[in-house]
């Protein structure tokens, strides 16, 4: 389902394209030009700041993670080992307690790690004023050189094709470096 949604999108936005490149045909005065999120991204200092500052928080939950997987893979060698001295009750306790481990583990890797997660919260939090700065770029970018619509060449849009001239990203980049000191 999920693919055939993202090739529904793609071809969406691939006609989205083509009508605003045959309007913009018909309109002289029109001009579109395009950008690269990801190579802006990869280029701006507190981008690389951010991204280093979640990977340090990744890394150590992961180890916090990959501690309780391991001890819980002990536990579960200990109770394979000595299941067979345990009666009923001590077999049923035994892995009552393997299954709670079990749960937090998961609770955990899904209270940092999931959809709504600290991660998400956090990468939110850090990314969001780098977004907005270089959503302001970008439209002063635009506003300059008469830009009627900008894409970003690295998002769900599909640019099939793009002039170099057409391409602002190190316009972008260089506003944003000349802002940033």
């Amino acid at each position: 389902m999920k693919a055939s949604t993202s090739k529904t999108g793609k071809v969406l936005a691939a006609l989205i394209l083509s009508t605003i490149a045959v309007v913009s045909l018909g309109n002289a005065q029109q001009k579109i030009g395009y950008v690269n999120s990801e190579k802006i991204l990869a280029e701006l200092p507190s981008a690389k700041e951010a991204k280093d500052s979640l990977a340090t928080i990744v890394k150590i939950w992961q180890g916090e993670l990959d501690r309780m997987s391991k001890d819980l893979q002990e536990k579960y060698e200990d109770y394979q080992k000595k299941q067979g001295l345990y009666n009923d009750q001590t077999k049923q306790v035994e892995q009552k307690k393997l299954i709670d481990d079990e749960q937090k583990m998961n609770e955990y890797k899904s209270q940092k790690f999931g959809q709504q997660g600290e991660l998400a919260l956090q990468q939110e939090r850090l990314m969001q004023p780098i977004k907005d700065k270089i959503f302001a770029a970008i439209k002063q970018i635009a506003v300059e050189n008469k830009l009627a619509f900008v894409f970003d060449k690295a998002g769900d849009v599909v640019l099939l094709y793009g002039e170099t001239s057409a391409d602002y990203t190190y316009k972008v980049i260089d506003r944003l470096k000349r802002g940033d000191k």
